[in-house]
């Protein structure tokens, strides 16, 4: 894929690291199988991508990764071992890749997303046993009693990889 996009674009200016997957469960119910697919997904895949555009961007004197983490890699959610555990380490894996890139000019930031009104969510509430219940409750989260949408967070990495950015690096943007 990077070699598909300097041939065309020349240059990777932005790389969005938002591929997720939530699996329910405790760590006694999952399955090890079921753990390491999770980490994969979630936090794996944001290393190999980044390290596929990394001497690109070393080369072209900088650029921004965003990585898609979650509140949940802050505050514990009940049932959701592995991907809290996951969302936790984008977080981390963020803020030390933010200052190995620094002096290259390479910028990278991660959005910690609430619960936000997407296919994936609505998997999560299914999977409980009131899946009206869960949802209600998630809404009720928020103090602006919704779910949040997904231009919501679109809106936030719109913003890191813009200009109005250039001085923020290593962060974690709570947007719920």
């Amino acid at each position: 894929a990077v070699a598909d996009i300097l041939a065309t674009e020349g240059r990777i200016d932005t790389l969005v690291n938002n591929a997720g997957i939530t699996i329910v469960g405790s760590i006694m119910d999952l399955s090890e199988d079921q753990w390491d697919r999770e980490l994969d997904i979630n936090l794996k895949s944001i290393f190999l991508m980044s390290r596929a555009v990394w001497p690109q961007m070393v080369a072209q004197g900088g650029g921004v990764i965003l990585n898609t983490a979650s509140i949940a890699g802050i505050t514990a959610i009940p049932s959701d071992a592995a991907y809290c555990a996951s969302k936790a380490g984008v977080i981390m894996l963020t803020k030390c890749m933010a200052v190995d890139g620094a002096r290259a000019g390479i910028r990278v930031n991660c959005v910690c997303p609430g619960f936000i009104d997407t296919p994936m969510i609505a998997g999560y509430f299914n999977d409980q046993p009131d899946p009206a219940a869960a949802r209600d409750y998630a809404v009720r989260l928020h103090p602006l009693g919704r779910l949040g949408r997904p231009s919501d967070i679109a809106d936030a990495f719109v913003h890191l990889a813009s200009p109005e950015a250039v001085w923020i690096t290593g962060t974690a943007h709570v947007v719920d």
